[in-house]
C-alpha cells in the first residue's frame, strides 16, 4: 500500500493548469489520507481556480497516477489557492502582433519587437501562432529544435528570447493541411505545454486576418493587448481595420499602430521616397483611438554569416534604432 510520502512524490509534478506551475512549487497538496484496509488514498489538492474543465483534467491525472501506482480506490477533493499564492504568480504580459492582410511585415515587427523588448532586460517569449505561415524560426536565424523535459516542451532560446513555433514540428519546410480546431488546439499545446519559466512579456505573431486563430487568441487570452501593424498605403490601413475592430469588439486593448515600410531613404543624399503613399498608419491610430507608436523605413539589416539572422536588425542599425523606441514606448505604456 502507498505511504502518504509516495503519494506526495507522485502528484508533486503535476501542474496547476493555471499557474504553470508544479504542485510543489505552489503547496497545492494539503492532506493525504491512507486507509490501507480499504485500499483507499483520499487527497486534498488547491488549485488557483475551481470548478473548471481544467480542474477536471487534474482530476483524472491524479486518480491515474495513483491507481497505477496500486490504489485500489482514490476520493479527491478540490479548494482554491490562497489569494496571495495566485495574486504574487508572475503572469507576463499577453502582447498579440496582429494585420488585417499578409505581407505588411508582421512577423518581422514581432522577431524585432520581441529582441528589442529582451535587449531592454525584460523576460521575453515569442509564439509563431501563425501555424499555416509560420516563418518565426528561419527569420530569427534558429536551427535546432526544442527539448522535452519530463512532461514539458523546452522552447529554443534565441538572442534572448523564447521561441516557440509550428515550423520545430514540421519537417522540411512541409504544408500544414489541417481544419480551424486542430489550428486551437495546437494553439493551447503551446500555452499549456511548453515550459516558459518566468516572462515578463509572451508576444504572439498572429496570422494575418480575423480567422480562427486570431478568435481562438481573443478566446484563450481575455487580458491580452494587441499591436496593429500596417503600411502607410490607404488599402492596407483600410483591411487592417478590421483587426482592430475585432480587438475593440472582443474588449481587447489595442496599445498602438506599428506603420512598417513607411518610406526608403537613400544613403546617398537623405531623401526619402514614401513608395506606399503616406498616413495609413496615422489614420488607422487616429481610427482605433490609440497611438502610432513607430514608422519604421525600408531597409535590410546588416547579415553576419556566422551568426545568421536574416531578419534581425542590430541594435545600432537605424531600424535596430526604431524599434528600441518603440519596445520603450510599449514598457512605459503597459507599465
Amino acid at each position: 500500500m502507498l505511504t502518504e510520502k509516495q503519494v506526495v512524490e507522485l502528484l508533486e509534478t503535476i501542474y496547476d493548469p493555471f499557474l504553470k506551475k508544479t504542485f510543489k512549487e505552489t503547496g497545492a497538496i494539503q492532506e493525504v489520507k491512507i486507509n490501507k484496509e480499504k485500499g483507499l488514498v483520499s487527497v486534498k489538492i488547491a488549485l488557483a481556480k475551481t470548478g473548471t474543465a481544467e480542474q477536471l483534467q487534474v482530476q483524472q491525472t491524479v486518480v491515474q497516477r495513483l491507481k497505477d501506482a496500486g490504489a485500489s480506490s482514490v476520493g479527491l477533493r478540490f479548494a482554491q489557492l490562497p489569494f496571495e499564492e495566485e495574486r504574487t504568480t508572475n503572469e507576463p504580459i499577453y502582447l498579440a502582433i496582429a494585420s488585417g492582410k499578409g505581407g505588411v511585415g508582421k512577423s518581422t515587427v514581432s522577431v524585432n519587437l520581441a529582441v528589442s523588448l529582451a535587449r531592454l532586460g525584460k523576460k521575453v517569449g515569442l509564439i509563431d501562432a501563425d501555424i499555416y505561415g509560420f516563418s518565426v524560426p528561419d527569420m530569427m536565424g534558429i536551427t535546432e529544435r526544442p527539448v522535452v523535459r519530463g512532461e514539458k516542451i523546452i522552447p529554443v532560446e534565441r538572442f534572448g528570447v523564447k521561441v516557440i513555433s509550428m515550423g520545430f514540428f514540421v519537417e522540411d519546410n512541409s504544408p500544414v493541411i489541417w481544419r480551424g480546431p486542430m489550428l486551437g488546439k495546437m494553439l493551447k499545446n503551446f500555452f499549456d505545454e511548453v515550459e516558459w519559466g518566468e516572462l515578463d512579456y509572451l508576444l504572439l505573431d498572429l496570422p494575418p486576418g480575423t480567422g480562427d486563430v486570431a478568435l481562438d487568441v481573443h478566446t484563450m487570452l481575455p487580458t491580452s493587448k494587441e499591436i496593429i501593424v500596417t503600411t502607410p498605403h490607404p488599402t492596407a490601413a483600410f483591411v487592417a481595420a478590421r483587426a482592430g475592430a475585432m480587438a475593440v469588439r472582443t474588449n481587447h486593448e489595442v496599445v498602438g499602430v506599428i506603420e512598417n515600410m513607411s518610406y526608403f531613404e537613400s544613403k546617398t543624399t537623405g531623401e526619402k521616397e514614401y513608395i506606399f503613399g503616406k498616413g495609413g498608419g496615422q489614420k488607422l491610430a487616429e481610427e482605433l483611438q490609440t497611438d502610432l507608436l513607430g514608422q519604421l523605413p525600408l531597409g535590410q539589416p546588416d547579415w553576419n554569416d556566422e551568426d545568421f539572422a536574416p531578419s534581425i536588425y542590430g541594435e545600432d542599425h537605424p531600424i535596430g534604432k526604431v524599434y528600441m523606441d518603440i519596445a520603450k514606448k510599449i514598457i512605459a505604456k503597459l507599465r
